[in-house]
Formats: C-alpha cells, sequence, structure tokens
C-alpha cells in the first residue's frame, strides 16, 4: 500500500538528489536519464580517448582539425514504467507488487519533478497502460490504480513487448520491474522487441526467496500454475538454489551489459530509498 508518508518521503528524496547532482555536475540535471541525447550544442577539440566516431569530418576536411561534436541530453523524453503484476508478485510481506508499486511510483516522481512525460502500465498474461501526460494528476491516477490492483495472471513478457513496442515513439528510458524469474532467453527476446530504447531493469525479490534461510520438509506452491511440490530442504538443496539463482541472476545481468542496459536486484526488506540509491547509482 501507497501512503501518504511514502509520498512525503519521496519530496525528500527528489531534494536530496537534487543536492547530490548540483554538487557533483557543473550544472543542474534537469531529467533522471544520462547519456548523450541527440541535440547538436557546440564543438570541441577531440582528445586522445575520445570516440572517434564522434569527429566532424566535414570540418576536419576543411581545417585539417579535429574536432567533436558536443550534444545535449533529451529533455522531451517519456520515461516508460513497466511493473509485473502477476501472481508470483504476489509473494510476501510487503508483497513484491507493493514494493514494486513503491519503485515504478518514485520513477514517475522523479520523472514529473523532472518536468519529463513518463507512461505507466502493468503486465502479466495482459497489458494495462495509461497514456503519458505530465503533472500531479497522472501521479495521483497511478497511486489510485496501484493501491487498488490485485496481482493476477502469468507473467508473459514476450507478448507485453510484442504489445508494447507499439506505443514507443522516439528512443526512450524503459524501466521495467519484476522478479524476472523466467528464462533469460525470453528476456533477450523481449529486449530485441523493445528496440533501441534504454532499459533499466530491477529485480525485486522477498528475502526468503533471495536467501532460503528455512530448512525441513515443504509443501511448495508455484503461484502463477497451482503446481504443488513436497519437498526436503536441508543445507544442501539451499546451497544449490542459491548458486542456480545467483546463476540466474548473472546472466540476466550479463545480456544488460551487451547492450549497455542496467541491472539491480533489490529485496523488499530493504529501505525503499536505499533501493532508489542503488538503482540510481547505475
Amino acid at each position: 500500500m501507497i501512503d501518504t508518508d511514502f509520498l512525503h518521503g519521496l519530496e525528500k528524496f527528489n531534494l536530496i538528489i537534487q543536492k547530490r547532482v548540483t554538487s557533483n555536475y557543473s550544472g543542474p540535471r534537469k531529467s533522471i536519464a544520462v547519456g548523450r541525447g541527440m541535440l547538436y550544442k557546440d564543438h570541441r577539440i577531440y582528445a586522445p580517448g575520445d570516440d572517434i566516431r564522434s569527429v566532424d569530418w566535414k570540418i576536419y576536411a576543411r581545417t585539417d582539425d579535429l574536432m567533436i561534436k558536443n550534444y545535449e541530453e533529451e529533455r522531451n523524453l517519456t520515461i516508460h514504467i513497466l511493473v509485473d503484476k502477476s501472481l508470483s508478485m504476489k509473494f510476501g510481506k510487503p508483497t513484491k507488487f507493493d514494493y514494486a508499486s513503491m519503485l515504478a511510483v518514485g520513477y514517475a516522481y522523479l520523472a514529473m519533478k523532472g518536468n519529463d512525460k513518463f507512461q505507466f502500465a502493468t503486465f502479466s498474461d495482459d497489458l494495462e497502460v495509461y497514456q503519458p501526460r505530465r503533472g500531479k494528476s497522472q501521479l495521483i491516477a497511478m497511486v489510485d490504480y496501484l493501491n487498488r490492483l490485485k496481482p493476477n495472471g502469468k507473467t508473459d513478457i514476450l507478448s507485453m513487448a510484442q504489445r508494447y513496442r507499439k506505443m514507443i515513439g522516439s528512443r526512450s528510458l524503459i524501466v521495467l520491474i519484476s522478479d524476472f524469474m523466467l528464462p533469460v532467453d525470453d528476456l533477450r527476446q523481449m529486449t530485441g522487441y523493445l528496440g533501441n530504447n534504454q532499459l533499466h531493469l530491477i529485480q525485486v525479490l522477498d528475502p526468503i526467496e533471495r536467501h532460503l534461510e528455512v530448512e525441513g520438509d515443504f509443501k511448495l506452491q508455484d503461484s502463477e500454475t497451482q503446481t504443488l511440490m513436497r519437498t526436503y530442504l536441508s543445507a544442501q538443496s539451499r546451497e544449490q538454489y542459491i548458486k542456480r539463482l545467483e546463476q540466474h541472476t548473472a546472466a540476466i545481468e550479463h545480456e544488460c551489459d551487451i547492450l549497455g542496459n542496467s541491472f539491480t536486484q533489490t529485496t523488499t526488506d530493504t529501505p525503499i530509498f536505499d533501493s532508489f540509491y542503488k538503482i540510481l547509482g547505475k
């Protein structure tokens, strides 16, 4: 549940972020997206280590001087915030969906403060989309919707990506929040469907899923398929589980690194603003 205390905390968090950014950069940063945009600003002299692709060869042809094109960050950016609402996100207290929702609202709030448009959607085996616009009304509607929503359905990230890509105009920042308990091949295909956009993947896990600090006889039920399995969890099986989870996480992170995207894992027992610092630091 997203309450007023969290929303007040976002205002304080935004002020801290603004202060940190201003102290570390020569000018104020107006967007939560970082990187070279597409708007030409001016030229500067080439220096060793600069990307040779940035050289203005027309100037070189006229003057024999190597000059680099400077660009301004694109300001008319749309932030796309996609939250997994499948039944697997219902696990834990707080649930993974509750935690993911707070992260989503935090991104939307920072986008609003940066005067960026944001578009918000939830998905499982269906897709619900809110159209982008600026202002507090969009944020308030988002909070109300998330507080009323009950996780449902199975995760179908490929169907979501195929449908959602039609709603993306210019190059955008896409924030995708899920537990990502799915094949890495699906994530690879999903990235291809979403095209040449900057992706931030945020994996939200419950501490039990992350550390499995339990032992004994258990009946385990898949929340999405309802499949039941009876098993004994020993120290050895716990070690094997953690190893496989870490391998899965490493594979996701590797796929993101290849394409210049970012991946962050967090757990629902982490203070929410600590997670924000970790995510934005990437």
